[in-house]
């Protein structure tokens, strides 16, 4: 057996031990709850990249979970799963999942975005929307991309059945372009740069301002209230810091994705979005747009009226931290 000396070493370790994890990690000390957030390694969630390179979690006695996906629509399907109890994801998606039946909640736009364009080769001769009839146009189905292309079609007389749609994922899209797989593509504006470099002189686009895209924070069935909160409260914060020091969010913002955004996207795009959480009219008007949309052209059987999608939205914790930011009734 050891002796008193060991005994009262130990136990001097013990609380040593204690008291150091309590100072590095109060919230797990604290026995905070944990919230796992899917996301994707896009620019409208910023906030939520700076949330965690500042650790603003922690002042909100919440412990949050980062998840990445690829696109948004792979980060609802991780909440509709029970991977995780948040998402930021598209409209487009949120839209999809409410027509559908999913258990989903919309509790804040985080951001809006409406720099969209149709990549494309100078040999291809596009130089104007209606010029895509008959063509292969490469996009991710199921995210925001597919409601900016039926957009763009629009703006120039045509409709979906008028091109020929390819699903690619959005990193597919330079490279399809430079083999001549498709003669025009769709995809995240992280990718536009990329597209540009690989096409070198042969590169072309066209601009469309015609669509907001708008990344919310959606909560699946086993988020709760108390917890969605803090995280807005989280969010919050980091939109204020956001807008005082934009370089040294762009910093954070780049740090935390892990190489999936490039310094020279960051820089130039993320002043682009408006940031601030909301849920708005626009909001609104915007979801009834597309739901109307997704039940014409993919047949999705849920109701389209405002007081169905009225209903998916949940405005309690975003009205606990910021009551003018919740202006739809």
């Amino acid at each position: 057996m050891p002796g008193p000396r060991a005994v009262v070493a130990l136990l001097l370790a013990a609380v040593l031990t204690t008291l150091t994890t309590a100072c590095s990690n109060p919230s797990a000390a604290a026995g905070d709850p944990t919230v796992t957030i899917a996301g994707s390694d896009y620019l409208g969630g910023a906030p939520v990249y700076l949330a965690e390179d500042r650790r603003l979690w922690s002042a909100e006695h919440v412990q949050a979970k980062l998840q990445a996906y690829g696109t948004g629509r792979d980060a609802l399907n991780a909440v509709l799963g029970g991977q995780a109890q948040l998402g930021v994801v598209g409209d487009l998606p949120a839209v999809t999942a409410a027509l559908t039946g999913r258990d989903l909640r919309i509790v804040a736009d985080l951001s809006r975005f409406a720099d969209w364009r149709i990549l494309t080769r100078t040999d291809r001769g596009i130089t104007g929307f209606e010029q895509l009839r008959g063509r292969r146009i490469g996009l991710p189905q199921g995210t925001n991309v597919e409601y900016a292309l039926a957009l763009m079609l629009a703006s120039g007389g045509l409709a979906g059945t008028d091109v020929q749609v390819v699903n690619l994922a959005p990193n597919q899209i330079p490279a399809a372009l430079a083999r001549g797989d498709i003669d025009a593509g769709v995809t995240f504006p992280s990718f536009y740069d990329a597209t540009r470099t690989t096409l070198g002189g042969r590169y072309a686009e066209l601009r469309f301002t015609g669509y907001t895209a708008r990344t919310l924070l959606v909560a699946g069935p086993t988020a709760t209230d108390p917890t969605t909160t803090a995280v807005l409260r989280a969010l919050l914060r980091a939109q204020t810091e956001l807008t005082a020091d934009p370089a040294a969010a762009r910093r954070a913002v780049l740090a935390q994705s892990n190489g999936a955004l490039q310094s020279g996207y960051v820089d130039a795009y993320q002043p682009v979005y408006a940031y601030r959480p909301t849920l708005s009219a626009e909001l609104l008007q915007q979801l009834q747009d597309e739901a109307g949309w997704a039940e014409a052209a993919q047949g999705l059987p849920g109701p389209t009226d405002r007081a169905a999608l009225l209903g998916r939205l949940h405005a309690g914790p975003l009205t606990a931290v910021d009551p003018a930011a919740v202006t739809v009734r």
